[in-house]
């Protein structure tokens, strides 16, 4: 870590990220992988012919970990993100604060992330943070209103088959299932995450309209 404590490589966040997905007491969530261009041509109707590449799976993962505001929209009603600067190894860091609705009730509040970078690797880290330092110098705390919650989104697959990935690790005092019914609901809608969708249409002009 610097001497701000922030890690200043992938690696690090990594294992930060792996310690807790360890942690029996913590709640884990893996989606299955997401054949983007599979449940496009099966669940959707779309204005003009798309085929969707890896490359654009990472872009609109690159450009929703900045603006959770614009790609994530359902979820979070304010962001903002802050410090982007280079890693040691490559990576990238900045961080972010939003407004988000809660994962199981109704409340919203505010969710601190580090955001880490791996561009080799196609691989996003979300790590949540109970207080850090703003833009301004000011130090700032996340509301407390859900557990604390790691992300990891990546794209996957090749650039004909692109594979959108998404793994959350909740840190519960013990596992709670409560938080996992939202995401069997997903698995079970069968669509494409809804930051795809938005992407699609906003990113690529592609009007969707579900099956």
């Amino acid at each position: 870590m610097s001497s701000s404590g922030v890690m200043q490589t992938f690696a690090a966040a990594a294992e930060e990220f792996a310690q807790a997905w360890r942690n029996p007491r913590h709640t884990r969530i893996t989606l299955p992988p997401v054949d983007v261009n599979k449940i496009l041509a099966e669940r959707y109707r779309m204005d003009k012919p798309t085929h969707i590449t890896r490359g654009m799976v990472w872009d609109m993962e690159l450009k929703k970990s900045w603006d959770p505001r614009t790609y994530i929209s359902y979820v979070v009603s304010e962001g903002k993100s802050w410090g982007r600067h280079r890693n040691e190894d490559g990576s990238e860091h900045f961080c972010r604060f939003t407004i988000q609705r809660a994962w199981i009730d109704e409340r919203s509040g505010s969710v601190l992330e580090d955001v880490y970078i791996n561009h080799k690797e196609q691989r996003i880290l979300f790590l949540g943070r109970s207080e850090m330092v703003a833009e301004g110098g000011e130090r700032i705390r996340s509301e407390g209103f859900q557990p604390l919650f790691h992300v990891e989104h990546a794209a996957g697959g090749s650039d004909a088959a692109p594979l959108n990935m998404w793994r959350i690790v909740l840190l519960t005092e013990s596992e709670d299932r409560r938080f996992m019914a939202p995401f069997e609901k997903m698995i079970r809608d069968d669509l494409l995450p809804g930051f795809l969708e938005i992407y699609i249409d906003r990113d690529l002009g592609v009007k969707l309209s579900r099956r």
